[in-house]
């Protein structure tokens, strides 16, 4: 080996009927832009048979063992570097840590083995991710109900702490702004009611059961259903926008930092209005609705409004209304807790407000459903 090798190169010469790769000079930073361009003229890979002289080889460093490498390939360089007749112990160190990185970053950049799958498969991980997600949920909405409880019992022996102005505040939003909404549209389904029942009944000759149909029907369950689910689309949306609102811009961290309990500050008022403000929406709506089948009776089947009344009077027991408005206050504290709930859930960006208010409303409008479904089965079988 000369004293200047110079430049690294490499050549193929033939011996002993394969070809053999000699490569001399200096393999360095030096000579990188060199080497990096004799390299691209070589198009096809080395043999397997091919083999490597060394002896010639000048300075290498990091710089060169990486041309090294893209030469010969991981696994060649890997066998080189454990060749001691060839090289010196410095040089094969740094070949093999050259090599054995290279191997690292092709394993981790491999793509893993899509695994096996079937769609019934796929349709039970669906099912599993949608039942888990259900529990958490369920835990989660559990744990605010018991804390919204824990915190209005805690406050209900300190009048002073009572937020008169935001629960009044709140009642005018919630109750007297939604009273035309719910009058009219439960007026146009007592009609349709009525109508329907109508059309059916007289085919019988029994007209007169109309009133029995619109009276059942809206004191009983349509009456405060179609109450709840309107303030369950308008207020619930509210509470999940104004909450969420104030999460993302940061001001219920600023409510914890000065002390105050943001459930005693923006919770409890809103329950509390809602469990007001929904009893009387469902009386609005029941009287609506009946109003509704009086106007078609009288229009249609000329059933007085003095008889209609007459019917309600002597045919249709106080427990039937008594039932349908006992399940105001639990659709108000569900939906209000909902609505609350949804909106300290917002994770601080529009996206999050809108995904969480939609939320608000289809969660409360179907245990809105659900829990009056299982009240009538209740009620049914108590006999009431």
């Amino acid at each position: 080996m000369s004293s200047d090798p110079g430049p690294g190169q490499f050549q193929f010469t033939p011996m002993a009927g394969a070809a053999c790769l000699r490569l001399s000079g200096d393999w360095t930073l030096a000579h990188h832009g060199a080497l990096a361009q004799q390299l691209q003229t070589l198009q096809p890979p080395l043999a397997a048979d091919c083999q490597i002289d060394c002896s010639e080889l000048g300075a290498l460093d990091t710089a060169g063992a990486s041309l090294l490498l893209q030469l010969l390939g991981s696994e060649r360089l890997q066998q080189l570097s454990q060749d001691a007749s060839a090289l010196t112990p410095e040089r094969r160190a740094l070949l093999g840590a050259v090599a054995r990185a290279m191997q690292a970053t092709q394993a981790q950049a491999a793509p893993a083995p899509a695994p096996a799958s079937s769609a019934i498969g796929d349709l039970l991980e669906q099912a599993g991710r949608a039942m888990q997600g259900f529990w958490r949920h369920g835990v989660g909405l559990s744990g605010f109900i018991g804390l919204t409880l824990e915190t209005g019992l805690r406050l209900l022996p300190r009048p002073r702490r009572w937020r008169l102005t935001a629960f009044a505040a709140q009642l005018e939003s919630t109750g007297l702004h939604a009273l035309p909404i719910v009058a009219l549209l439960t007026f146009l389904v007592g009609a349709v009611v009525a109508f329907l029942g109508a059309t059916v009944l007289q085919t019988f000759g029994a007209s007169l059961y109309t009133v029995h149909l619109v009276a059942f029907a809206f004191l009983r369950e349509l009456g405060v259903l179609l109450a709840a689910i309107l303030v369950a689309g308008r207020t619930a949306s509210a509470f999940a926008a104004q909450i969420g609102s104030m999460r993302a811009d940061e001001e219920i961290d600023a409510l914890r930092v000065m002390g105050l309990d943001p459930v005693e500050l923006l919770v409890l008022p809103r329950v509390l209005a809602l469990l007001v403000a929904l009893p009387i929406l469902g009386l609005v709506a029941m009287a609506s609705g009946v109003a509704g089948g009086m106007l078609v009776c009288a229009l249609q089947l000329d059933i007085s409004p003095a008889m209609f009344f007459s019917v309600i009077e002597q045919q249709i027991g106080l427990r039937h209304f008594v039932v349908g408005l006992s399940k105001a206050p639990v659709f108000a504290f569900l939906i209000a807790v909902i609505g609350c709930l949804e909106g300290f859930k917002v994770a601080g960006s529009a996206q999050s407000v809108g995904e969480h208010t939609t939320s608000a409303v289809v969660q409360s409008i179907f245990v809105v459903i659900v829990v009056d479904a299982v009240a009538a089965l209740f009620f049914m079988e108590m006999g009431w």
